[in-house]
Formats: C-alpha cells, structure tokens, sequence
C-alpha cells in the first residue's frame, strides 16, 4: 500500500497513493461516516486548476485526488520521486470500490449523467456485484441548481441509506458538485468521471499498452473529436510547459490554500 500524502502537481493537490489505500481512505469514510471529497485528475482536471484559482483552492480542499492519468502520475515520479508504478484511474478505482461496498454492505447513490445512461449502467453493475445494495439512482438535470435545491438533493441522498456517492457529471462540474455537497453529506462523495459511460457498455477502454504509455487522450480523441479536441490538442502542450518550468524551478507552481467558500452556482 503507498500513501505518502500531497504532492504539488502545477498547483494543485495530487496523492501519492495506489489503488489498494485511496479504496482503503473511502471505505473507511463510509465506515465512519465522514464527509469525504474525492476525485480522480488527469491532465484537463490539473489544467482546470491551473486556469482557475478559485477552482484550484477548491481541488485542494479536496480529502483524496489521485492520479487518473499517466502524465499526472509520471509528474509525481518527476517532481516528488513518489515511485508510483501505476495510476489510480477513476473508472477501476469505481469497481475496486463498489467491490468492497458490495462485500460490506455499504448502499451506493449514484448521481448524474442520463437517465439511458443509468438505465444501461444498473443492470451492468448489479451483474458484476450481485451483492451491491444501490440506495438511489439520480440522473443530472443539466442545469444550475435551484435556491434550497442542495438542501434537498442532500436530504433525498440521506434518505435512501446511502454511504457512498458516485457522481458522473463531467469536469469540472463534477468537482464542484462534489465540494458543494461535502459539507451536506457525511459520507465519500467520487467524482468518477467517464466512469458512468464507461461501465455502462457506452465507452470502450483503450488497448492496455495505450494505457501503459500515456496515449489514452489520442484514443479518447478518435472515439470524441468534436468534443474533445480542444482539450487535449491545447492543453496538452500547455501542461508538458507548465510541468518543464515546474521541474526547472522556473515556476514556483505555489498551490493556493484550501478553501471552504460556498459555491452558489453549480451543476446539478
């Protein structure tokens, strides 16, 4: 198990942890029913940092932030001499979860994305897990949220049992949700990403070996053009410079404090 805390990665908060303690970290939140923010980064979710101070403090406010992507993990390596051999990816880092929620009988909640979506990814978890207890399934609204409405979507999470959230909403919408809700919710909340997508038959995970060498982008890339072009065309390049003058000492890369300043506005 590795665990060596915080690690600067161009300002924003990262964990040097495996897969094997951030699982550990959120099982034990849900045991004891803490308030537990956590999410998984690769390179868009550093670089909405990186561009907005304001969402960087609320990234290092965060409980747990691991490693989605290689370059975020090889960053770590570079930077920190963290040793970490490979990353915590959000989509295994879910079923590592849900495998030991399912062995606990802890209920899972899971928030966001469509309801086709979650309608494909029910069935699809509950044949992987035959043990999971899912206390509730709610798809987004894709809207800004409501005056009360945090309120409620807390209360009906509450409600149903829940120890454990799963929150597929997109970067960055899903890390502010997330943080909004941490102070409602005594128990982990996970941004996971495409996770939703991916479990539920919609996206298909690239080749290992493009997994191993960094090249999921250009394979999210093909499967997403349109989308998702400006994401890694431009910030790709813009994180490899960041990162160089990081290491060369030529940026100081000064992570802004933690915050707790209440967002008003927020996808839900």
């Amino acid at each position: 198990m590795i665990d060596l805390g915080k690690k600067n990665v161009l300002g924003v908060l990262v964990d040097a942890v495996d897969y094997e303690a951030a699982t550990a970290k959120i099982i034990e939140a849900a045991r004891e029913r803490k308030h537990y923010a956590v999410t998984a980064l690769a390179v868009h979710g550093v670089m909405t940092g990186v561009q907005d101070k304001a969402h960087n403090a609320r990234l290092n406010s965060f409980d747990l932030v691991t490693p989605d992507g290689q370059p975020v993990r090889g960053a770590m390596n570079l930077l920190d001499h963290a040793g970490l051999a490979d990353r915590v990816y959000g989509p295994e880092l879910t079923l590592r979860v849900l495998r030991e929620a399912a062995a606990e009988g802890l209920p899972v909640y899971l928030y966001g994305s469509t309801q086709p979506t979650l309608d494909k990814l029910v069935p699809a978890l509950e044949q992987m897990f035959p043990a999971l207890k899912l206390a509730g399934v709610e798809a987004s609204k894709f809207r800004g949220n409501e005056p009360g409405e945090d309120v409620e979507i807390a209360d009906r999470i509450k409600a149903s049992g829940a120890r454990i959230v799963l929150v597929g909403l997109g970067c960055p919408r899903q890390e502010i949700w997330t943080y909004a809700m941490r102070p409602l919710l005594d128990m982990p909340l996970l941004a996971v990403g495409a996770a939703f997508d991916y479990h539920a038959g919609l996206l298909k995970n690239p080749p290992a070996w493009m997994q191993k060498y960094a090249l999921e982008w250009l394979w999210r890339l093909g499967l997403e053009p349109k989308r998702l072009w400006k994401r890694y065309i431009l910030l790709n390049p813009a994180y490899v410079s960041r990162l160089a003058a990081q290491k060369a000492g030529l940026w100081k890369a000064t992570p802004p404090a933690p915050t707790t300043d209440k967002v008003q506005k927020f996808a839900v």
